[in-house]
């Protein structure tokens, strides 16, 4: 596999089609989907030449740590669905490259368990709960456990409409309907792991299964129940003030929102349309970069989420003033093809394409990366 596109195709033929789908998919038409990518071909990179390039510092500083890399791994949900190694191969690949794993609430492995995995520096994704005791629970999990970062996603007042995942009944655990039997008869490798280890939960709000007494399935209905659609600005704030420490809120999009993270005492905000899975329609996160950063300045670290497949999109992120890049399609390819080794092989390709990308510019430094490099297309 010599880049994502081929991960990808990999994973694609790996998993049956109603896991890809849910992997793949995104709202309504996909319009935002489609266009999180695309949206890096309005940007032309100009290079400046004659300069040593010879040491790269590919670094960068981010929620109060060093990163050996300037792109991270997003929170994804139910990483057991694509490869028995879950959270914990992702993890562990993370940990090898020197760059955080953030860990979902939707996780199938407990956040105790990633946290004793590796040492290397992680961050929590949570969502602001109807069930505040709940989500109080979670921030002191998180702090016992000594997480570097918590992660407020915001975008989630309800779920997108993921039509792909409709059309093939997708549900957790995965049931195997007539029709789709050969998709998954097909999967050999896949499917037997899954008899193997058939329980498939949500384990960081398995102890809520109880008051449901529906299994597995009930977990995700209990979830979805707890978005509360009457959260405001001050319900950041007082979560804020519960985790005491670097806190990024994502699915901010706009200028004005960042602004009001700054006010509420955020870190960064991870500028995000939920990988084209919530609100159809939304920019790509990459056009939004600019916006945001002439309007908080220096105030905010700015994480881009969304879209990113090369190395070069991640320098042009860069250019446009983002901090950092957050990765989540890329390497759940990587872990479904073939799991801590594909997830892996996902960083050392965005590395390799960064580092050639760089010295192709003519900078030896992240921090050397400016607008002057970008040319709108």
């Amino acid at each position: 596999m010599h880049n994502i596109a081929g991960l990808r195709d990999r994973a694609r033929a790996k998993l049956p089609a109603p896991i890809f789908d849910y992997l793949e998919g995104g709202a309504d038409d996909e319009w935002s989907l489609r266009r999180n990518t695309k949206a890096f071909d309005d940007y032309a990179l100009l290079p400046s030449q004659l300069n040593n390039v010879d040491r790269l510092d590919i670094k960068t500083d981010l929620l109060g740590t060093t990163l050996q890399l300037p792109f991270f791994l997003s929170p994804t949900g139910m990483s057991r669905l694509f490869h028995h190694h879950k959270e914990l191969g992702v993890c562990r690949a993370a940990d090898r490259f020197g760059t955080l794993y953030s860990l979902s609430t939707m996780a199938t492995t407990r956040l105790e368990d990633v946290a004793a995995a590796t040492a290397g520096p992680k961050m929590f994704q949570i969502y602001m709960l109807k069930d505040r005791e709940l989500t109080r629970e979670f921030v002191q999990r998180c702090q016992a456990s000594h997480y570097q970062a918590l992660c407020l996603t915001v975008d989630t007042a309800v779920a997108g409409n993921r039509e792909r995942d409709r059309v093939n009944g997708m549900t957790m655990p995965p049931k195997i309907r007539f029709k789709q039997a050969l998709s998954y008869a097909g999967c050999f490798s896949w499917l037997w792991h899954l008899l193997r280890q058939p329980d498939i939960k949500l384990v960081n709000v398995a102890h809520r299964e109880d008051a449901l007494g529906k299994g597995a399935m009930g977990l995700i209905d209990y979830v979805n129940s707890q978005f509360d659609r009457t959260v405001t600005w001050d319900d950041v704030a007082w979560l804020v003030q519960q985790w005491g420490g670097p806190f990024v809120i994502k699915g901010i999009q706009s200028p004005e929102d960042a602004k009001r993270a700054v006010q509420v005492g955020a870190t960064a905000v991870m500028i995000s349309n939920h990988g084209g899975r919530q609100l159809d329609g939304t920019p790509a996160p990459v056009d939004c970069i600019a916006p945001i950063r002439q309007a908080v300045g220096d105030q905010l670290e700015l994480i881009v989420d969304g879209g990113i497949r090369r190395g070069s999109h991640i320098v042009k992120a860069l250019a446009l003033g983002a901090n950092a890049c957050a990765i989540g399609r890329p390497y759940l390819y990587g872990l479904a093809a073939g799991g801590q080794a594909g997830v892996e092989k996902s960083l050392y390709i965005l590395q390799q394409e960064l580092a050639c990308t760089m010295r192709l510019l003519g900078v030896s430094r992240v921090n050397d990366i400016q607008y002057k490099h970008l040319m709108k297309q």
